[in-house]
């Protein structure tokens, strides 16, 4: 297992900008989450990079406050005393404790879009952790989590599936206010989300979460912050804690900036935009069946929240630098926005995602021109992981609808083409369906899609989805098929 230390702190950043407010962040599924409480006095919470928070929880359990419970009136039962453990006589030394239990079941037919016998996967997860908090400056935080999977026709489950045990976060937090900035630097085994959700992601998805390893800095005042990080993924064995170490071969570094777009503009908003100057090292990156090393840029800027009644999620990017012995230029652009319909916020939401993420050279040919996701949101575009951001044209309306407070549908239809059809059609895992590349139809898919969420109550929850996938003729005269997935799970956690 490997063991983290605390580092020093960062050096002080005078910023002044417009007023700001909380604002929605994209969820795991794509879609939008509720707006979330501000719990800190600088920056805006939900806006900081860190997720949001919905009635308290957050998808990264370190990014919740819970410190309004060391007043036992506000406890609603026995479990809310373990969010708040105090250690000293003033409460400035507590504990909070987090964790979930979650059972799953997924089936797909034709898996990887191959005419087989259908997959079922009955999946476990099970995540404890603590957070300690020493005074308003010092924290530290640890997440030990297990993943186990049975079922039919499996293969071989990866580590993000099936793990015994695994030490999913460990870091050491320092912090301080210096000259009206919030400073503060993360060291360790962490995640890390702060970015367009389709680039930078959980993937909460999976079993055992995508974590990284290094440090995190950032300055944040009321309208504006700056965050730096140096971090390495975790490389997941699949036995006890001490087969997951630090990955060599890759690095991801940069940084990311925000502002909060004034609040009368546009007659009213609650609109975020953040740039962003990024790298990312891999000396085993892949395309066409070659192997070899790559450096890739990305610079692009998102803007994001909600303008009246709508919600938007505009970002793009561009990327260059090297892959052996090829230039790498690619761009994507993801444009999501839906339509509340009333003034309520269980009013029915319509809306749509157009994307386009280019395509070519991913077999030698020319410029890499086919763009890259460095930990992304795999199920944005297909729950059965079929397809990526990489030569990709998406657009996809849909509609959301709340039945009741606890319970909320939403149904897509999306249509897929190809960038450049001499180049491969790509899963979620960044591989080609082989064969593709030497199919000159466009036209990869269409996928219908449909998602329930019932909130039972803060803590337990139950998903549903299901998707049909038509294959498209650029699949198709390849030898791949259609697929349908369908699954459902259940989610406890405090």
């Amino acid at each position: 297992m490997t063991t983290f230390r605390a580092a020093g702190a960062t050096a002080a950043l005078v910023m002044a900008h417009a007023a700001a407010a909380q604002q929605v962040a994209p969820s795991e599924a794509g879609g939008t989450r509720n707006p979330a409480t501000p719990t800190v006095t600088s920056y805006p919470q939900a806006a900081a990079g860190d997720g949001a928070n919905t009635n308290g929880y957050n998808l990264s359990r370190w990014a919740e406050d819970w410190s309004a419970l060391r007043d036992p009136a506000k406890r609603r039962d026995a479990l809310d005393a373990l969010k708040f453990i105090p250690a000293d006589e003033d409460g400035d030394v507590y504990v909070t404790l987090s964790g979930e239990a979650r059972a799953r079941v997924n089936l797909t037919t034709n898996p990887n879009l191959r005419e087989t016998r259908a997959q079922r996967q009955d999946i476990r997860r099970l995540v404890l952790g603590a957070d300690v908090h020493v005074g308003p400056h010092l924290r530290g935080f640890v997440e030990v989590a297990h993943g186990g999977i049975s079922g039919i026709a499996l293969g071989v489950p990866s580590a993000a599936l099936r793990n015994d045990l695994v030490v999913q976060q460990a870091f050491a937090e320092v912090g301080a206010e210096v000259a009206g900035a919030e400073l503060g630097v993360r060291y360790g085994r962490q995640e890390f989300t702060d970015g367009p959700n389709l680039l930078v992601s959980q993937r909460d998805n999976n079993t055992i979460r995508y974590t990284l390893n290094g440090w995190r800095g950032w300055a944040r005042t009321a309208t504006m912050r700056v965050d730096l990080f140096d971090l390495k993924p975790t490389q997941y064995g699949d036995l006890g804690a001490d087969d997951d170490v630090i990955d060599p071969a890759r690095r991801f570094s940069g940084m990311t900036l925000g502002l909060v777009v004034p609040r009368t503009w546009l007659g009213g908003s609650k609109l975020y935009f953040d740039p962003f100057l990024w790298r990312r090292r891999n000396a085993v990156g892949a395309w066409g069946g070659r192997i070899g090393p790559a450096t890739r840029y990305y610079a692009g800027a998102r803007l994001w929240g909600d303008a009246g009644r709508w919600t938007i999620d505009w970002s793009a990017n561009h990327q260059w630098g090297t892959y052996i012995d090829q230039q790498v230029d690619a761009w994507q652009v993801f444009m999501a926005q839906t339509y509340r319909l009333g003034a309520s916020p269980q009013a029915v939401r319509v809306g749509f995602h157009a994307d386009y993420a280019s395509g070519g050279g991913g077999y030698g040919d020319g410029k890499l021109r086919n763009a890259y996701a460095p930990f992304g949101n795999n199920i944005y575009y297909s729950y059965g992981l079929f397809l990526t951001p990489s030569n990709l044209i998406a657009v996809a309306p849909n509609v959301t609808v709340s039945p009741t407070k606890r319970l909320r549908v939403t149904a897509e239809y999306q249509l897929a083409w190809r960038d450049d059809v001499r180049d491969a059609v790509y899963r979620a895992n960044g591989q080609p369906f082989a064969g593709t590349q030497n199919v000159r139809d466009a036209k990869i898919a269409d996928v219908a899609r449909l998602q329930a969420i019932w909130s039972i109550s803060p803590r337990l929850s139950m998903t549903g989805r299901y998707e049909h996938f038509v294959a498209g003729p650029s699949l198709t005269r390849a030898g791949y098929r259609s697929s349908d997935f369908l699954a459902g799970w259940i989610s406890f956690r405090f």
